[in-house]
């Protein structure tokens, strides 16, 4: 227990600070009946709390179609039980797959809060397709605040975003997103898969993820560059790409912590790629106390996610002739850098034909200091560890069909205790 609180001592967000004070939506014009479009009213709302220097912006039960809407500083969007906002749909969205904003955004704003026991829907199945007939199409994200400070989302259920669900971008500091419910079909589900329908793309300063139950077509969480201080904990992952870094990693990612979190039928749990002309220095990781059942990966770290070398795709696929023969070039600014990993009190069993893990660093620069203790994982193929130099792996017991703690390995330096 110590040794929990210490870790969640570490990352410690500051709340919003928000008054108390309601504006409910329809005594500005709202109308939760599902038919009619309650943007101008919800938005009304808010600037009226705004003006008021701040608010709960409350949506009651009943659904409330609604557009692209505008936070402030000080707000509060409180959607209670039974309330279902749902973004308007595809014939009706401004802008289209031309042009479309974010449902929910707001820039430079400081304690923002989305909370409440209500329902967010993003009516997406109609945008996913386009994501692959038409990649020059555009899909709006669900929740798309950047550059704030002090931002709570808290206790709603998101669904079918056209895009991402949540993406908090530019210099964010002091987020927490608590006892969230994210849902989308798998990107591989045989009747409607869903696309780029990533649960939390967080980027900043300060963040705390706890509590949350995802599962989507894409990342379940993930963070590039210029992040650092973040906590995952208490967290089931289903369907989705796994708890992911990259692959824009420049400006650095930095002490991340993943503790206490449940992984079943991910196509990855732990995954960090990147590439040569995308790469920044990725250190202080920490993956601790993490149950994994019928993962695809339970972990992935890679250097070489762009490569076109059908050869170089098929990571499962990959062996130590195959990694000799991927040509090194000299390092710059953006060469990727991996450091100081743990991975500690993990257990997985892996789908199928996949193999136990993969740490693969690039031939001009290795991936070092990585410690796995108290690893248990169970696969077909071996983990494979290239180009990577002080790997220790402490009390462990990797099974696979070549036998316990077999590992593929070439140019890397590996300890087994």
């Amino acid at each position: 227990m110590l040794f929990a609180q210490t870790i969640l001592a570490s990352v410690n967000p500051a709340p919003p600070v928000i008054p108390d004070k309601i504006f409910n939506v329809q005594n500005y014009g709202a109308i939760g009946n599902g038919v009619a479009t309650n943007t101008a009213a919800i938005q009304a709302a808010i600037n009226a709390a705004s003006t008021a220097d701040g608010g709960v912006v409350e949506i009651p039960a009943g659904i409330f179609l609604c557009g692209p809407i505008q936070l402030a500083s000080k707000i509060n969007l409180h959607l209670e039980a039974g309330a279902l906002l749902r973004m308007l749909p595809l014939e009706k969205y401004p802008g289209g797959t031309v042009s479309p904003q974010s449902f929910i955004s707001g820039d430079k704003l400081h304690d923002v809060a989305i909370t409440g026991g209500g329902a967010i829907d993003g009516q997406g199945a109609a945008w996913w397709p386009f994501a692959k007939t038409s990649p020059g199409a555009r899909r709006p994200k669900m929740i798309s605040p950047s550059n704030c400070e002090h931002l709570l989302i808290e206790g709603i259920t998101l669904s079918n975003s056209p895009m991402f669900h949540i993406a908090i971008g530019g210099k964010c500091q002091d987020v927490i997103v608590r006892g969230v419910t994210i849902r989308a079909p798998a990107s591989d589900d045989p009747v409607l898969p869903s696309h780029n329908t990533d649960a939390c793309d967080v980027k900043g300063k300060n963040i705390l993820i706890q509590d949350c139950d995802v599962s989507v077509g894409d990342d379940n969480f993930t963070c590039g560059g210029n992040t650092s201080d973040v906590l995952i904990t208490n967290c089931h992952y289903g369907f989705g790409h796994g708890v992911s870094i990259g692959s824009y990693t420049q400006g650095g990612v930095s002490n991340i912590t993943v503790v206490n979190c449940t992984f079943h039928d991910t196509e990855a749990g732990i995954r960090i790629k990147t590439d040569r002309d995308r790469g920044g220095f990725v250190h202080d990781m920490k993956y601790l106390n993490l149950s994994m059942t019928n993962v695809g990966f339970p972990i992935l770290i890679y250097a070489s996610y762009m490569a076109k070398e059908k050869q170089f795709r098929d990571l499962t696929k990959l062996t130590p002739e195959i990694v000799a023969s991927y040509p090194a070039v000299s390092v710059s600014e953006r060469t990727p850098i991996y450091r100081d990993f743990v991975f500690s009190n993990i257990t997985a069993t892996v789908q199928s034909g996949r193999r136990a893990g993969l740490i693969w660093g690039l031939p001009e620069m290795n991936v070092t200091n990585v410690l796995l203790e108290n690893v248990n994982i169970t696969a077909d193929k071996p983990f494979g560890i290239f180009n990577a130099q002080n790997v220790r792996v402490v009390n462990s017991q990797i099974q696979t069909a070549a036998g316990r703690n077999k590992i593929s390995s070439t140019n890397a330096q590996i300890i087994v205790e």
